[in-house]
Order: C-alpha cells, then sequence, then structure tokens
C-alpha cells in the first residue's frame, strides 16, 4: 500500500477527498436544514449546461459550469419570489433548460467529449493541483464562515421568520449562502459527478440527523462520514474493484446509512423496553 500514496495523482485525489468531506458536510449541512435539496439538485444540473458551453467554446469547463451554477440558483430565487412560479416549477425549469442546453452545445462541439464521463460520474484520480488549490480555498472560506457566523446560519436554517425577528439580514445571508452553495457544488463534480454529487450532499446529513437534531453535531458528523466514504471509495476503486471512485463513495454512503436506520431502530427499542 505505501507505494501507491508516492504517485503525485494519488496524492491529489486523497487531499480533494478530504476536502470535499469538509465542503459537503458544512454545505450539505445548511441545505438539509434548510429544506432546500431540490433547489441544489437544480443548481447541480443546470450546471451541465455551463460544462457543455465551456467544451463547446473550448474553455475550462469547470468555470464555465460555475458561471451557470451562480446564474440558475438566483435564477430560481427571482422567478419564485418575483414572477409568480411555484419554487418546484422554477426548479424544474431550470434543472431541464440546464441539461437540455448541455447536450445541445456538446452534440455542436467537434468530435467527442473524452472528459465528459469524468463529469457525468466522477474521476477523482483527475483531480489537478489547481483544483486542489480551488478546493482547499473554498473550504477555508466556508469554514470561516460557518464558525464566525455560525449562530445567523442556524437561525436561517431553522426558522428564517426568527432570524428576522432578531434583526438578521437573511435575504443577504441566504444569497451569500446559495452563492457559496453553488461553487461548491461545481468544484466538487469532479469528485463523484453530476450524477451522484446530490448523495454526497444529503446521504452522511441523513444518516447524522437519526440520532441527533443539533447542527454542530450533523456537520461534524457529516464531514467524519463523507471523508470516511470518499477514503474509502478511492481505495476499494484502487485496489479492489477497478470502477469509478464516484460510484462506490455512493455505496458506502448508502452503506452507512443503512446501518445508522438498523442502529438508531436497536436503540429506539431498547430505550422503550427500559
Amino acid at each position: 500500500m505505501p507505494s501507491i500514496f508516492s504517485y503525485q495523482f494519488f496524492q491529489n485525489a486523497l487531499g480533494a477527498s478530504l476536502l470535499t468531506a469538509v465542503i459537503c458536510g458544512l454545505v450539505g449541512a445548511y441545505i438539509v436544514v434548510r429544506r432546500i435539496v431540490f433547489v441544489s439538485g437544480g443548481i447541480t444540473h443546470a450546471s451541465f449546461g455551463g460544462i457543455g458551453l465551456g467544451l463547446y467554446l473550448g474553455i475550462n469547463p469547470i468555470l464555465s459550469a460555475a458561471g451557470a451554477a451562480v446564474l440558475a440558483a438566483f435564477s430560481i430565487g427571482k422567478l419564485s419570489r418575483s414572477e409568480g412560479i411555484r419554487e418546484d416549477s422554477a426548479i424544474a425549469s431550470v434543472w431541464a433548460l440546464g441539461m437540455a442546453l448541455g447536450v445541445l452545445f456538446m452534440t455542436l462541439t467537434p468530435g467527442y467529449a473524452t472528459s465528459l464521463p469524468s463529469y457525468l460520474f466522477g474521476n477523482i484520480l483527475l483531480v489537478t493541483s489547481g483544483d486542489l488549490i480551488a478546493l482547499g480555498a473554498l473550504a477555508l472560506v466556508l469554514v470561516l464562515l460557518f464558525v464566525l457566523g455560525y449562530r445567523r446560519i442556524l437561525y436561517i436554517a431553522f426558522d428564517a421568520d426568527f432570524a428576522r425577528v432578531r434583526g438578521l439580514r437573511v435575504e443577504l445571508w441566504e444569497r451569500v449562502l446559495l452563492l457559496l452553495v453553488a461553487v461548491s457544488l461545481v468544484l466538487t463534480i469532479r469528485s463523484v459527478g453530476i450524477m451522484l454529487l446530490l448523495s454526497l450532499l444529503t446521504l452522511p446529513q441523513t444518516t447524522v440527523g437519526l440520532f441527533t437534531s443539533d447542527f454542530r453535531q450533523i456537520i461534524f458528523g457529516s464531514i467524519i462520514l463523507s471523508a470516511l466514504a470518499n477514503v474509502g471509495g478511492l481505495l476499494l476503486s484502487y485496489y479492489v474493484l477497478s470502477v469509478p471512485s464516484g460510484v462506490l463513495i455512493i455505496l458506502l454512503l448508502f452503506l452507512f446509512l443503512a446501518l445508522g436506520k438498523c442502529l438508531s431502530a436497536l436503540l429506539r427499542k431498547r430505550s422503550l423496553r427500559r
């Protein structure tokens, strides 16, 4: 085993696994508690249009995907608030438009996009040093934001009306958090891909939520479970099954959820007997 750790690509993948765990643990906790999971799904799939545009124009697809994700995030909010469209309808519209534009641009792109599977299903072994720096910077920004603004985020996540009563600028905080959610979704696409990313943002939080409703514990528990799944999926992919690590990461998260469900049921039965 020690030999594989000497390769640069594996060191990058390992670092990306841990940084992605921090990012998804923080962002996912806010998404699940705030109950905007499907908003995040709409943003994620809308970014596919940005990836298609990037490949068509010959620019970095991550940059164009980030632009599409941010545009989708604010479009959903504007459509549901200002245009009188129900939020679920706005999400579905942006989701479908992003996927349609992605297919359109990729069809118009000459040749075959060999990198497309890595964006759809992820391949953490393709993470570059530049990706690692971007993930590190984002993780640092998120950690600082959640440490310095923990109570504000907590109030907004659980009860936005109460936060307004307390004098918090809820709309501003929601826009900032939604912007960071969009950026986080795009930068973690390389790890598990568009098709599987939503699971990484919800399954660890759901598993931890079986045992506690404390926001801080959900954050730390989600980071730990995400790190275990990311590193475990990476090692299993290399040493055992030779399949994309993103698939194994999600399967491990489902395994953690199933074990957590069984354990919580067992604890509940014991407490009832007492």
